[in-house]
């Protein structure tokens, strides 16, 4: 069993950055590839991110995020990391990370087995 709380959201201008936090409780954590999804009022719930198991040597990033956002993890402190730069509003979001048994995690939401409650982030232009 894996719990997930995500943490570091809010409200910044277009251009700013946010680094939001995702903090697991299980000893197992490093087990898990962990991915990071949004939903934006009226739309579905898309891909943003997604760290590998371990130690996390692979990253997969949706286009619309490429060299604007960093996934990254520290197992020591059982937390996965999404950097957020040059944001824009259509960053706009709530963000959600979530737990695969899938080593290299996937961009799909069935692959997931926890997630975590969401954290706002808001971005105005």
């Amino acid at each position: 069993q894996v719990q997930l709380l995500e943490s570091g959201g809010g409200l910044v201008q277009a251009g700013g950055s946010l680094r939001l936090s995702c903090a697991a409780s299980g000893r197992t954590f490093s087990s898990y590839a962990v991915g990071w999804f949004r939903q934006a009022p009226g739309k579905e719930r898309e891909f943003v991110a997604v760290v590998s198991w371990s130690g996390g040597r692979n990253t997969y990033y949706a286009d619309s995020v490429k060299g604007r956002f960093t996934i990254s993890r520290d197992n020591a402190k059982n937390t996965v990391y999404l950097q957020m730069n040059s944001l824009k509003p259509e960053d706009t979001a709530v963000y959600y990370c979530a737990a695969s048994a899938a080593v290299f995690g996937s961009r799909a939401m069935g692959e997931y087995d926890y997630w975590g409650q969401g954290t706002q982030v808001t971005v105005s232009s």
